[in-house]
C-alpha cells in the first residue's frame, strides 16, 4: 500500500478560511519501506538500544544517575524551542540564576518536572491523550504558554513559523479534525495487528503528533517525550535514559527538512533514516555516558578509602551529588541529615580531592560543583 501523507486538495492542502492547512491522512495502517538501507539502520538502532539498556541496569545506583539525563533533555529540548539555559544552568537554584534567565530556566524546570511525572504516570497509566494531556499541563503551568489552555487540545487554528497563517511556514490540521486524528494515533500506538517495528511505530507516531500538533503551546518538547515514553512503555528502555533532543538540536534544520518532506512529497523513507540514524548515535552516545559514569565512580570511590572515619557517609555524599551536582553546605546538611559543620567538613574533603569546585567565588553561600560528573553530560 502507497503511503500518501495528506489529502489530495490542491497539492496536499485544505483550503480552509483563507489558509491552508495540512490535512494528515491516518497512519493506523501497516507501512513498507524501498529502501533497504532502513533495515540496516534498525537492525543497529535495536542492538545499541539494547546495550544501553544493559549498561542501565547493570549500573548500580543508577536511579542517582537518572536525574542528569533527564536535566540534559530538558536543557536541549527546550533550546530548540529557543531556551538559552545550559546545562550547568538548569542545576543551579533559582537564587544563582541571573533574573533576565530566570525565565528561561524556570520552562526548563517544568519541562524536568513533567518528565519525572510522564515516567512515573507511565506505570500506571498507558501511553495515550490523557497521559500526554496530564505532562502537557505540568509543562506549561506557571510558565511562558500559561495562558494557551495547559492540559488541553487545541479548539483554534495554530501554526509554525512567520507571524500568521498566510506567511507561515506550516499550518498543522483544523482543530475539527483533531479527535478524529488523535483517536487513529492512539490506535496506531497499541495497534499489535500491525506487524510493523517498535522503532518504525515510534519514529512514525513521533511524525504524526509533530503534525497534528495538537496543543496551543509545548508540542515540539511533548513529541520529542514522547519517544522515550514509548520506548518505556514497550520495555526496550527499562530507565529514561534514551533522549533524542541532543541529536534534533545538533541537526535541527535537517529535523525540520525532513519531517517537510513527508508531508510534500509523502516520503515517509527518508523520514525513516534520519530518525534511526539519531537513534543509533544517541544510543552509542548513551552507552558511553555510562562507560564513563562508571569509570569516574569508581575513581572517585578510590579517593574516599582514604577519608578515615568520614568514608562511609563520603560513599552517601557521592551518590547524592549524582543526583545535585551543584550543593552547597546546608542543601548537604539536609540531604544528608546532619549538622552544617559536618556537612562543610565533608565537602571541605571533597574539594581538596579534586571532586568538588567551588562556583560562586564568594565568601558565604558557596556553591559547589561535581565538575568532573556534570562535563559528562555536556558532550
Amino acid at each position: 500500500m502507497t503511503y500518501i501523507s495528506g489529502k489530495k486538495i490542491k497539492h496536499f492542502y485544505l483550503k480552509d478560511y483563507e489558509y491552508e492547512s495540512f490535512s494528515p491522512a491516518f497512519i493506523n495502517q501497516s507501512f513498507d519501506w524501498q529502501d533497504k538501507r532502513i533495515t540496516l539502520l534498525l537492525e543497529e538502532a535495536m542492538r545499541l538500544l539494547g546495550e544501553l539498556n544493559a549498561y542501565s541496569e547493570l549500573v548500580p545506583d543508577v536511579e542517582f544517575f537518572i536525574r542528569m539525563h533527564v536535566v540534559k533533555e530538558a536543557t536541549k529540548s527546550s533550546r530548540i524551542e529557543g531556551t538559552r539555559t545550559e546545562i550547568g544552568e538548569a542545576i543551579l537554584p533559582k537564587e544563582e540564576i541571573a533574573p533576565e534567565k530566570r525565565e528561561d530556566w524556570e520552562e526548563v524546570q517544568n519541562y524536568i518536572r513533567a518528565m519525572n511525572f510522564s515516567v512515573s504516570r507511565l506505570k500506571t497509566l498507558p501511553l495515550s491523550m490523557r497521559l500526554l494531556n496530564e505532562t502537557h499541563e505540568k509543562l506549561l503551568t506557571g510558565v511562558r504558554g500559561k495562558e494557551k489552555r495547559p492540559g488541553t487540545i487545541r479548539k483554534s487554528q495554530n501554526w509554525i513559523g512567520g507571524p500568521n497563517f498566510k506567511d507561515a511556514k506550516f499550518v498543522p490540521p483544523h482543530h475539527d479534525e483533531l479527535p478524529d486524528l488523535l483517536t487513529d494515533l492512539e490506535k496506531f500506538w497499541h495497534n499489535k495487528e500491525i506487524a510493523l517495528p517498535l522503532l518504525i511505530k515510534t519514529a512514525i507516531g513521533h511524525y504524526q503528533f509533530e503534525t497534528i500538533h495538537p496543543y496551543l503551546d509545548g508540542n515540539g518538547r511533548l513529541g520529542r517525550l514522547l519517544i522515550t515514553l514509548q520506548l518505556m512503555e514497550s520495555g526496550v528502555l527499562s530507565y529514561p535514559c534514551l533522549y533524542l533532543s541532543d541529536y534534533l538540536e545538533k541537526h535541527r534544520i535537517e529535523y525540520f527538512d525532513s519531517l517537510t518532506l513527508v508531508r510534500s512529497h509523502s516520503d515517509m523513507d527518508q523520514w525513516l533514516r534520519f530518525f534511526l540514524t539519531g537513534m543509533i548515535e544517541t544510543a552509542n552516545q548513551g552507552r558511553g555516558t555510562f562507560c564513563n559514569i562508571v569509570r569516574l565512580r569508581s575513581r572517585y570511590e578510590e579517593k574516599i578509602t582514604s577519608f578515615g572515619r568520614q568514608a562511609v557517609l563520603a560513599r552517601t555524599f557521592l551518590l547524592k551529588l549524582f543526583s545535585w551536582p551543584a550543593i552547597s553546605v546546608s542543601m548537604a546538611a539536609d540531604k544528608l541529615d546532619v549538622s552544617f559543620n559536618t556537612a562543610a567538613s565533608l565537602i571541605m574533603r571533597f574539594h581538596k580531592a579534586g571532586m568538588l569546585k567551588e562556583m560562586t567565588g564568594s565568601s558565604r553561600n558557596k556553591l559547589f560543583l561535581l565538575h568532573e560528573y556534570v562535563d559528562l553530560f555536556k558532550k
